[in-house]
């Protein structure tokens, strides 16, 4: 059977992307669509059969996916074996020999941060090491050294998470859209909350990423990626490379690398 399209999804807890990759690994297609922990097998068959309609993509032959959000990872797979006759490869630690994950529990490791490891590789150029901070529900710093080893990380909350919390604790303040300020000083409530959650979580990346540099004998490249990655794109100093499919690409190499 033809191994492409392949369908690539990475599960998150807050939102979950899709993408459609041909013969040379290219993302043909992507879709971003909210993460529901309670959809069964049919309910996703259906969602996958409307979204490859409405942009009128091919059948996927062949799916990889990685998940934090369980069980929709095994729901997944059966949606894939039931209505589209595929098999999917679902990512672990365990199932990836040529990846060294460095942790005191290996098998504890995310499969989305595997993924991470496979899409920062076209970053490390001359680095022997590379930091992806990829900004979701939680923003996680993952520390990959060449020859795929996983070193380890830093789990944040995420800015989103941050500013929910704040405004559950804080009745008068309001609810704002977390974007950059014109300035860090604000002249109303508005600007200031975004001074504080906008600048104030670039000024946090930005320290831990020299912390992690200052740990590492060697330099290290910083990639980020995720939605909030868009939000601050520019304002961390520290960041090189913003890539905002770089988990899903990572999947699909991952998947090539088999």
């Amino acid at each position: 059977m033809p191994a492409f399209p392949l369908l690539a999804v990475d599960i998150g807890n807050t939102s979950t992307v899709i993408g459609l990759a041909d013969e040379q690994l290219n993302l043909t297609n992507t879709w971003r669509i909210r993460t529901n922990r309670e959809h069964l097998p049919d309910d996703l068959a259906m969602r996958l059969h409307g979204l490859l309609a409405l942009t009128g993509a091919p059948t996927p032959r062949a799916a990889v996916l990685s998940s934090v959000a369980p069980p929709l990872g095994e729901n997944y797979v059966l949606a894939l074996r039931r209505h589209f006759a595929v098999e999917a490869f679902e990512v672990r630690a365990t199932n990836l020999p040529d990846v060294s994950v460095e942790l005191d529990v290996p098998d504890a490791v995310g499969a989305d941060r595997l993924c991470n490891l496979f899409g920062a590789e076209k970053y490390l150029g001359h680095h022997e090491y590379a930091v992806v901070v990829d900004f979701g529900t939680s923003t996680n710093f993952d520390v990959i050294g060449r020859g795929r080893r996983f070193l380890g990380g830093v789990l944040a909350t995420g800015a989103q998470v941050s500013a929910d919390a704040l405004f559950s604790r804080a009745a008068k303040l309001p609810r704002i859209t977390l974007q950059a300020p014109g300035t860090a000083i604000g002249k109303n409530t508005t600007h200031a909350l975004q001074s504080g959650l906008v600048f104030g979580y670039a000024e946090m990346v930005d320290g831990l990423l020299r912390r992690i540099r200052a740990e590492l004998p060697g330099p290290a490249v910083a990639i980020a990626t995720g939605g909030f990655s868009r939000t601050i794109e520019g304002i961390c100093r520290e960041i090189d490379h913003y890539d905002e499919t770089l988990t899903l690409r990572g999947l699909v190499e991952l998947w090539a690398s088999r």
